[in-house]
């Protein structure tokens, strides 16, 4: 069974925090958990960053740090074998991503996914699992691109994009994205994640979903 679990701002929010508890086969103290730290590289302010961290050792879930810039696929393959939970973090998409390609992860985390082990996105983190990226200029038009399209194709883990830190100021301009999408858009708030298994997908968190 292959399950993906996509939040806005990972586990420093406590309704996903929850959510998240409750997918894990084993005590928190028992698993282990690969941080992929890659989109935070290009992040001016931390403060997310040290706020997830803070979580993680909150719940007791140790894990540790790993930057897939500048590995290989096997590298990676022998890196990850042994972790159940393969948490992407955020940052800066286009970047993640950038990598994610160069370094092979996409083919990798695949075969982890099918192998059974937890995929776990946090903003960035999340929409590199959707088919591309072209979600992520709508509320920051003037991001980085790091030499890849607007519209770049990503993990395609998902059959739809998703707009992460979604808050009511962002109506118009998610209205205005979702008009010319390429694929299906789903929203979601920091205190909301979406849990995909194999294929279904279910809400979980706080408050009802955005549609617009």
């Amino acid at each position: 069974m292959s399950t993906l679990f996509l939040t806005s701002g990972g586990l420093r929010f406590k309704p996903v925090a929850d959510e998240f508890l409750k997918l894990i086969p084993k005590k928190p103290s028992e698993i282990r958990m690969a941080h992929i730290i890659t989109a935070s590289k290009m992040a001016r302010h931390l403060t997310y960053l040290e706020e997830d961290k803070e979580a993680f050792k909150t719940l007791g879930i140790p894990y540790k740090d790993i930057d897939i810039e500048g590995k290989t696929e096997e590298e990676l393959r022998e890196l990850l074998k042994d972790f159940d939970v393969i948490y992407v973090q955020g940052g800066d998409p286009y970047y993640l991503l950038k990598h994610i390609k160069l370094s092979g992860f996409d083919t990798v985390v695949k075969e982890l996914i099918v192998s059974g082990k937890l995929y776990v996105g946090a903003s960035a983190g999340s929409y590199v699992a959707c088919p591309t990226l072209e979600s992520t200029v709508w509320k920051k038009p003037h991001r980085a691109r790091h030499d890849l399209r607007d519209d770049e194709p990503a993990m395609h883990l998902i059959p739809f994009l998703l707009l992460v830190h979604y808050e009511e100021q962002h109506k118009d301009i998610v209205k205005d994205g979702i008009s010319y999408a390429k694929y299906p858009v789903r929203i979601l708030t920091n205190n909301q994640a979406f849990i995909v298994r194999d294929g279904e997908v279910v809400l979980a968190g706080s408050g009802p979903e955005v549609h617009l």
